[in-house]
């Protein structure tokens, strides 16, 4: 039922595995002993971290692991276990000890019996679902910044190795039968930072609904962090406002902007309305309408060559605007015409790159 557990499960059951027997703090001695008695496969995630008392580290780590691998031997069935464990066993503390304690009897048993173990030895585990304010800064932070709440910073440069969970999970479901090899497996990618880097990106994430200006986030950690801080946010802040302006001619409104690939925008247009009436040296622009019937003009401002398209928004067709032909869009239909724009260049007012021209 932790962190790790439930998304595991959750990946089980999409790959079609549906006989996993769920075990718990809840379940039975007697449940437990019919599970481990017919597992084929068995994922240790359970363990103890902030405990009231550090003996318990020892009873809910190292104990624990050890009475699991002797209902396992017992059972004779030498299934493969896979233990969770970690990079603290290197560190000369209670729970690293305690842990180190544990992959020694999951060596033990693969050892006696012939079965096949493997240890993930984890870093600090981020991603939806962790609880905030137990053992992780990350959740914490996502679940208070994204409520506005304050954080607390102890040391901005301390530093933090963490990994995503669906790192972790795929790297267990790889371990299934017959790839499961005794040893140890690292995890990767393990992403290095720190404490006052994390916080930054997290305030950055949440001011990007004010700015519309979202950094980079479609790889690498970036990617990572900023899904789970989007999970932590409650159901009321799903939506948020955009700022609109509308004239006579229609409405728009900038949806997004990006560091270094333009920005999104939409716009409309009442019956017989012309938009634009301009050219640019260097922007570019796609326009998609997505409802109504428009005609798009063209002129090439040296040439004076004349180009015209017309689209319908039943049929998805991108028009691209090119510099150095002036440019307009005129509502051709009987109804209201809405266009999706995007612009490779977010709109700087000092330096606007549009210059009047009729087309």
């Amino acid at each position: 039922d932790g962190f790790i557990g439930r998304t595991l499960r959750l990946r089980l059951g999409e790959l079609g595995h549906d006989e996993v027997a769920n075990l718990t703090r809840a379940t039975s001695p007697e449940a437990w002993g019919a599970a481990l008695a017919a597992a084929d496969v068995v994922f240790h995630l359970a363990g103890v971290n902030r405990p009231k008392d550090p003996a318990e580290f020892s009873t809910g780590n190292a104990d624990l692991t050890a009475q699991l691998c002797g209902e396992l031997a017992v059972a004779g069935r030498r299934a493969a276990l896979v233990l969770t464990s970690s990079t603290q066993v290197d560190l000369n503390n209670a729970y690293g000890r305690s842990k180190c304690e544990a992959e020694a009897h999951v060596r033990h048993y693969a050892k006696t019996t012939g079965a096949r173990a493997c240890v993930l030895r984890l870093p600090n585990v981020f991603g939806k679902w962790a609880r905030p304010h137990y053992n992780s800064a990350v959740s914490t932070f996502c679940h208070n910044i994204a409520r506005g709440l304050p954080i607390t910073i102890h040391d901005a440069a301390a530093p933090l190795r963490l990994v995503h969970v669906d790192t972790v999970v795929e790297a267990m479901l790889a371990l299934l039968p017959p790839s499961l090899v005794t040893g140890s497996v690292d995890v990767a990618p393990v992403y290095e930072t720190t404490v006052g880097e994390v916080a930054a990106m997290l305030h950055e994430f949440a001011d990007s609904r004010r700015t519309l200006a979202i950094p980079r986030v479609g790889a690498g950690f970036a990617r990572a962090l900023y899904s789970t801080y989007v999970s932590y946010l409650p159901p009321d802040a799903f939506a948020y406002e955009l700022v609109g302006h509308e004239d006579s001619r229609g409405a728009f409104s900038e949806m997004l902007r990006t560091s270094d690939s333009g920005q999104f925008s939409y716009f409309s247009a009442h019956p017989g309305v012309t938009r634009g009436g301009h050219y640019h040296h260097t922007k570019t622009e796609k326009f998609l309408v997505v409802h109504g019937r428009a005609r798009f003009g063209f002129r090439h401002i040296l040439t004076g060559e004349r180009h015209v398209i017309d689209v319908e928004g039943t049929i998805p067709r991108v028009v691209e605007a090119v510099p150095g032909w002036a440019h307009n869009i005129t509502n051709t239909g009987d109804n209201e015409m809405v266009v999706l724009l995007w612009a490779n260049e977010a709109f700087d007012p000092q330096r606007p790159d549009a210059v009047a021209s009729t087309t």
